[in-house]
């Protein structure tokens, strides 16, 4: 078996709670909840009857996937948390993951190699994630790097005939997405993961993008 399999996944960076494990390129398992403030209840139980089914020890893993961010605050600290105490207590190495290049490469399996195509999801009350990548076949890339725009110009931003995927309901054409799903997550760091790969977990941290302001009520 290829030393860079199998592989577990996590994906807790939305209100998608999803674990998977990557046995190779074609055989998988994988369990997804969609809904808000499960992770914490759900995630270990989860991650325990997914390596019962596959017949895995923890220890038998290659490494673990972590989507790394961005994110919800409390969701990426919750997967990223889990993802250190099983590999500290397996000695496994962790690979941590960018949300959006796994997401990019969910939506690349039905969009045409090289094309562009936007990914728009909620940030917060006022913020929104945007990113324009593409799929070469070789790597994940952007024409629009990930970035923070008010939810107010994001119309003013768009081009025509744009090919968009969101998790928000606007008035203009989008594609609803949910995600990525943790296979997505294993699937990223078997493609382009292995210089990712670290024993460093105390150097691991969530990356948020945004920066979280306390509102104090006055």
């Amino acid at each position: 078996m290829n030393n860079f399999l199998p592989i577990l996944g996590i994906e807790t960076s939305g209100d998608l709670c999803s674990v998977a494990i990557m046995m190779n390129e074609k055989s998988f398992y994988e369990i997804n909840i969609l809904e808000k403030h499960v992770h914490s209840k759900k995630i270990l139980a989860l991650i325990d009857l997914l390596l019962k089914e596959a017949g895995l020890e923890l220890k038998k893993l290659s490494h673990i996937a972590v989507s790394i961010g961005p994110g919800s605050f409390t969701g990426l600290r919750i997967g990223l948390t889990t993802a250190k105490g099983l590999g500290y207590g397996a000695n496994l190495p962790i690979v941590p993951v960018p949300t959006f290049n796994a997401l990019a490469l969910q939506i690349s399996d039905f969009v045409p190699m090289n094309n562009n195509f936007v990914i728009i999801k909620n940030a917060s009350v006022d913020d929104l994630y945007y990113a324009s990548p593409y799929y070469d076949g070789k790597k994940i890339g952007f024409s629009h790097e990930l970035s923070i725009i008010k939810k107010n110009d994001i119309e003013s931003i768009l081009k025509n005939d744009e090919l968009i995927f969101s998790d928000i309901d606007f008035e203009f054409a989008t594609k609803k997405i949910i995600g990525p799903s943790a296979l997505n997550i294993c699937r990223y760091s078997y493609l382009f993961g292995k210089d990712l790969l670290t024993f460093d977990y105390d150097y691991l941290e969530p990356f948020y993008l945004k920066q979280f302001l306390v509102r104090v009520k006055k």
